[in-house]
C-alpha cells in the first residue's frame, strides 16, 4: 500500500444560505484530501433536521442532485472522515445526529481525544449506551449530561472534560457552532458570503464557493453563528498564553492543501521555504530535482529554486486508483507504488536525481521508489525529506504506526539510506523547520519528531482502542 501518514477528517458548516446543503457538498469536495473513508451532511430548515451519510468519497455519497434534494434548509454541517479512533464502519460515519432533552444536535469532529476510554467506561457503568466506537460520540454524551443553561455552555462544559485535539462543528435548529481546543492542534477558519456565515477546516473550501475568509479561529475559541446576526466569539476556558499552543506542524508539511491558509499562514509559502531550508542544510550535486507527487510538489520547487537545480516531472501520479482496489495483499504491497506512480524514463535516464518527499514513515514506499527510479535509468538517486525523522506515534489525530514500525525510530540515518538504496539521504532538521520565516508566531506540536507530548496520553491501543474496549 502507498505509505503516508494519515489524518483525521475535514469539517464544514454554513448558516443563513438557502443553498446550504449544496454549498456544504462543494466544501467537502475541496476538503476531500483530509479524509476519504466516508462523507456526510446534516441540514436544517429551523424546524427539522435532515441527514445523509455513507462510506465512500464525496462524489460517491453525493453523486447527483437527487442525493441532496432532501437536505432542506439554510444551515448545514458536513464531514469527511479518515479514522484515527474507531474502524471504518457505517455506524462511525459523521456528522452524528442525536435527540436529547434540549432537542436535536449534530456534531462533526476533526482531531483525536486522548482520555475518552476512561470517560466512556465511566459513563457505561452509569448506564450510557453507545452506538459507535468513536471518540466523537463521547462528546455528545457529555453534552447530553451537562446541566448548563444554553447549548454553547453545554458544549463548552462537555469539551472542558476531554483532553486532546478537537476542531468541531455543531448544528442545532438555530445555530452553527465551531470550537477549537486550547492547544489549537487542528485548523479551523471562518468566513462570510452576503448574510451567510461559514466555517471550515481549511480556506480552500471557501475559494470554491466564493466565500470571503475572515480569519482562523484562535486557540480555545468558540464561535456561535446565528441567522441574521454577527458571530459571537467566546473563550470558555480563557485565552491560551502565546507560545503555549501546540498546532500540528504537519498541517504545513503535508496535510493541508498548498492553496489553503491555516493557522493564519499560507501553506504554499511555508512549504516552499521548507524546500529552501532543506537545500541549504543538505546540498547535493545533481542534474534534476523531482517530487513525489502531489504532496511534495511545493517543497521540491523550493529545493530547486534554492539549489538552482532544474525541477522536472520525473514521476507521474495516477489519481484514479480506487481505495478498494489497493488492498493489503502481498502482491499489491510489492507493486503498490507502480499502481500510483509511473516514472518518466526520458527525464530520468542517466541523470543524477534529487527526490524530494515530505516524510518517510515505514520506508517501504521510498525503497520501492528508489528502485523504480534506478530501473528507469537514473544514474544517482538522492533522497531529501522536507521534515525531520518521524520517531514517535501521534495521538492527536494522525494515524501513524506504532514506534516499532517507524523506520527512523529504529535505524540511523545511514542505515535508512542503505535500506532505501539511495546514494544519499538528508532530512530537514527540527531547528531548521521551526526557523522557517513566515510560520505563525505560535507553539507547534513536534512530538512525532521526538519532543514531549503537549497533552499527556491516557488512552493507549491505537485507532481501534474503542473497538477493543467494546468487545
Amino acid at each position: 500500500m502507498i505509505e503516508k501518514v494519515r489524518h483525521h477528517c475535514g469539517v464544514f458548516g454554513v448558516i443563513g444560505h438557502p443553498e446550504a446543503a449544496r454549498l456544504t457538498r462543494l466544501g467537502l469536495y475541496a476538503l476531500q484530501h483530509r479524509g476519504q473513508e466516508s462523507a456526510g451532511i446534516v441540514s436544517t430548515d429551523g424546524k427539522t433536521m435532515f441527514e445523509r451519510k455513507r462510506l465512500g468519497l464525496v462524489s460517491e455519497v453525493f453523486p447527483d442532485e437527487k442525493s441532496i434534494s432532501h437536505l432542506k434548509g439554510d444551515a448545514a454541517i458536513g464531514h469527511n472522515r479518515y479514522s484515527t479512533t474507531g474502524t471504518t464502519l457505517p455506524v462511525n460515519t459523521q456528522p452524528f445526529l442525536i435527540n436529547f432533552y434540549r432537542g436535536q444536535i449534530a456534531a462533526a469532529h476533526n482531531g483525536n481525544l486522548v482520555n475518552v476510554s476512561v470517560l466512556r467506561e465511566r459513563m457505561e457503568h452509569e448506564g450510557s449506551i453507545f452506538r459507535t466506537t468513536t471518540d466523537s460520540e463521547v462528546v455528545l454524551h457529555l453534552i447530553a449530561h451537562s446541566r448548563r443553561h444554553t447549548i454553547p455552555e453545554m458544549i463548552a462544559d462537555a469539551l472542558g472534560r476531554v483532553k486532546g485535539a478537537f476542531s468541531m462543528v455543531f448544528l442545532t435548529k438555530d445555530m452553527v457552532i465551531g470550537v477549537k481546543d486550547p492547544f489549537s492542534f487542528r485548523p479551523l477558519v471562518i468566513g462570510h458570503k452576503d448574510d451567510a456565515h461559514f466555517i471550515a477546516s481549511e480556506s480552500c473550501a471557501f475559494d470554491l464557493i466564493d466565500v470571503e475568509l475572515d480569519r482562523c479561529l484562535k486557540p480555545g475559541e468558540m464561535v456561535v453563528l446565528r441567522r441574521g446576526k454577527e458571530p459571537e466569539h467566546i473563550f470558555p476556558w480563557g485565552k491560551t498564553e502565546p507560545g503555549k499552543e501546540a498546532a500540528c506542524i504537519f498541517e504545513f508539511i503535508y496535510f493541508s492543501r498548498p492553496d489553503s491558509i491555516v493557522f493564519g499562514a499560507p501553506v504554499d509559502k511555508i512549504r516552499r521555504r521548507m524546500g529552501w531550508k532543506l537545500a541549504e542544510e543538505h546540498p547535493v550535486d545533481a542534474d534534476i530535482v523531482i517530487s513525489v507527487p502531489d504532496s511534495s510538489n511545493t517543497a521540491a520547487l523550493g529545493f530547486s529554486e534554492k539549489s538552482e537545480i532544474p525541477f522536472e516531472l520525473g514521476l507521474i501520479r495516477n489519481h484514479y486508483v480506487g481505495r478498494t482496489f489497493i488492498q493489503p495483499t502481498q502482491i499489491i504491497r510489492e507493486s503498490g507504488v507502480k499502481l500510483k506512480y509511473n516514472p518518466v524514463d526520458g527525464v530520468l535516464r542517466d541523470k543524477r536525481v534529487v527526490v524530494v518527499d515530505d516524510s518517510i514513515v515505514r520506508g517501504t514506499t521510498s525503497r520501492q521508489l528508489v528502485k523504480m527510479l534506478r530501473d528507469s535509468g537514473a544514474a544517482e538517486v538522492h533522497m531529501r525529506i522536507a521534515s525531520p525523522p518521524i520517531v514517535a506515534p501521534c495521538y492527536y489525530g494522525i494515524d501513524t504506526p506504532e514506534k516499532k514500525q517507524l523506520i527512523a525510530a529504529n535505524k540511523s540515518i545511514d542505515e535508512i539510506r542503505k535500506y532505501l538504496g539511495a546514494d544519499s539521504l538528508g532530512y530537514l532538521s527540527l531547528e531548521g523547520m521551526l526557523s522557517i520565516k513566515g510560520l505563525p508566531p505560535m507553539g507547534f506540536c513536534t512530538a512525532c519528531f521526538g519532543t514531549e507530548y503537549p497533552v499527556p496520553i491516557q488512552d493507549q491501543g491505537g485507532k481501534n482502542k474503542m473497538d477493543n474496549n467494546s468487545q
